[in-house]
């Protein structure tokens, strides 16, 4: 095992870094923003490979698939976040995106000893949610051999699932179990190993195109607006009347009576101003169209009276 990670990028020490504790706040700050300004040259380097595993998750999504993160340590709470994002901002069911730690719910907020090491632990996870066909597990780990993760992969591919992995090195072992690897190479962190650092912020850049990009090809947005948010708190609705404000051009006052009337649904709320319906008969329209709401905009002669 030590052999192995000698050889890792993520494991490398930087001599520019060697003397950070020498250095003063501002120094050690400067160093770590001119680190992390390199992320975003690694991630785009990988675009066409997110892309194109991005395409084949939302192919198998449109057909009733689910999208499943399973990652270890940082990598894993990067992972069970960005899960836990996609009900409030897209409106999804909990079920859709779900995000697998090794050693479970405790290891989100501390270390759980030998967790991400138990591949078996992993197959088993992929065996409780009953993956198949549909659905696209992807596997998180900086770098690239957690056993967890790779248990999870092989089990999931046992199983006919897509498989993804998101790692920080190259030619690692959870690249090797997936169908779609993508490998952002960010090199060594400022503190030899930390990879929260770099590496937690090219995974972050990632999840965020998989799950954004994903949920667009889904018809879960309205241009670059979240018409599935879920107005669950006095912000989230007043963004939701903000747009539903922006989109219809009507006023703040109007907009809100809508939702109020849509019980808070951004696309019904719409319908309502644009096509002069009633809440049922916005629903109905919605319906018709696949819950597309672009679909029903365009749609001719349903004005109401």
């Amino acid at each position: 095992m030590t052999d192995s990670l000698a050889g890792l990028s993520t494991e490398q020490s930087d001599p520019r870094y060697r003397e950070i504790d020498r250095l003063s706040t501002e120094q050690v700050a400067r160093l770590m923003n001119a680190a992390d300004a390199t992320v975003p040259a690694a991630v785009a380097e990988a675009i066409p490979e997110i892309a194109a595993a991005i395409d084949a998750i939302v192919d198998r999504m449109k057909r009733g698939g689910r999208l499943i993160y399973v990652g270890a340590g940082t990598s894993g709470r990067l992972a069970v976040l960005d899960a836990s994002e996609c009900p409030p901002t897209f409106g999804t069911d909990p079920e859709l995106v779900q995000g697998v730690i090794a050693g479970g719910e405790p290891a989100l907020t501390r270390s759980v000893e030998g967790a991400e090491d138990d591949a078996p632990a992993g197959a088993a996870a992929m065996e409780e949610r009953q993956v198949g066909a549909l659905d696209s597990v992807v596997g998180v780990s900086a770098s690239g051999r957690a056993a967890f993760v790779v248990g999870a992969l092989r089990e999931a591919a046992r199983r006919d699932a897509l498989t993804l992995a998101l790692t920080c090195n190259a030619g690692t072992p959870i690249a090797a179990a997936a169908r779609h690897p993508i490998e952002v190479v960010v090199g060594a962190e400022v503190v030899t190993g930390s990879t929260r650092l770099k590496a937690g912020t090219a995974q972050k850049l990632v999840l965020n195109m998989i799950s954004t990009i994903a949920m667009i090809g889904l018809g879960r947005t309205y241009g670059n607006n979240m018409i599935e948010v879920s107005a669950a708190n006095a912000k989230l609705a007043d963004r939701a009347t903000r747009m539903v404000s922006d989109i219809t051009g009507s006023g703040l006052p109007a907009a809100r009576s809508a939702l109020e009337s849509a019980d808070w649904n951004v696309k019904v709320a719409v319908l309502m101003v644009e096509q002069g319906l009633d809440s049922e008969g916005a629903r109905t329209l919605l319906a018709a169209h696949g819950d597309n709401l672009e679909a029903a905009l365009a749609a001719e002669g349903v004005r109401g009276g």
